[in-house]
């Protein structure tokens, strides 16, 4: 871990702003698009860029700005690492977004956002507050090969019990889907049937599959190697260097995916989640138990 000071901290315009107060990941995900060679890493992906000066940019942005509008976090780094047991650095920015009555939409795959969850809760009754959860695989022994340093499906389903009980809305990200691991219909049935009973608003899902890209490929095939001997030459035989992977059995699950969604009153068309996180109404009243 090391800290810098960042020129700013907001990216985007209009109604919605992002903000990813790290860089890098300590969740050892074995198939992290964001260790990509893209992004463009001058540091180990695990030694941890910390923004410290994040609050302070946050609050001199915030002040200035009267239209209120979401403020999303997590899109590349999880804002609930280790690291931020100690740093608090989130918590502190969700206390600025509370204190100038903006939104929030906070992405995450740790239990660790219960710490704050009295401060979601706030930002929720004040203006809206969205609960993205990744879920990608409902059997906890293979979710810890594929997702080793974080907590396990179900505790994440847990977390969603809790925000469903505090009114706090709920959007799943159920991506990636790695071909010939967890493209089961039993995975993604099971990982819905959770989803309908908690209640959430949507789920995020592009395509049964994930995608590759140099740095990332190198990782996750290395990865293969070590869990799953023989795989990494099944996907070099089926894909190539492609980008896009997609599972051989992307078309029927999709078909499951959105049929259950639909039967199920949940959003699954990705464009709607994402004007729903980041819509922001003039009046925003916090949703009663009953509506979720």
């Amino acid at each position: 871990m090391h800290f810098v000071d960042a020129k700013g901290i907001l990216t985007g315009s209009g109604g919605y702003y992002g903000m990813n107060i790290y860089r890098g990941c300590t969740h050892g995900c074995i198939y992290c698009d964001s260790r990509s060679r893209c992004y463009q890493f001058t540091h180990p992906f695990e030694d941890i860029e910390v923004k410290r000066n994040a609050p302070e940019l946050l609050e001199n942005a915030l002040k200035s700005k009267r239209k209120k509008c979401m403020i999303g976090t997590g899109s590349m780094s999880d804002p609930y690492m280790h690291c931020e047991e100690k740093l608090r650095l989130t918590r502190r920015c969700l206390e600025i977004i509370l204190k100038y009555g903006f939104g929030a939409a906070v992405q995450t795959k740790s239990d660790r956002i219960l710490r704050d969850i009295d401060l979601l809760d706030e930002i929720n009754r004040t203006a809206k507050c969205v609960v993205q959860m990744t879920l990608t695989t409902y059997d906890d022994a293979l979710c810890r090969i594929l997702e080793p340093n974080v907590c396990r499906t179900k505790r994440r389903i847990e977390v969603l019990e809790q925000m469903r009980e505090r009114g706090i809305p709920a959007v799943v990200w159920l991506t990636p889907i790695l071909p010939f691991i967890n493209d089961t219909e039993e995975n993604i049935r099971s990982i819905l049937e959770e989803c309908i009973r908690v209640r959430v608003k949507g789920v995020i899902c592009f395509d049964m599959g994930l995608t590759l890209r140099e740095g990332d490929r190198e990782y996750y095939y290395a990865a293969l190697d070590r869990h799953f001997p023989g795989l990494k030459e099944r996907y070099i035989k089926t894909y190539g260097n492609a980008y896009e992977v997609p599972s051989p059995k992307a078309g029927e699950l999709m078909k499951l995916f959105r049929e259950i969604c639909r039967d199920n009153d949940i959003l699954s068309d990705p464009g709607e989640c994402f004007r729903y996180m980041r819509e922001i109404p003039e009046q925003y009243h916090q949703m009663s138990l009953f509506d979720l």
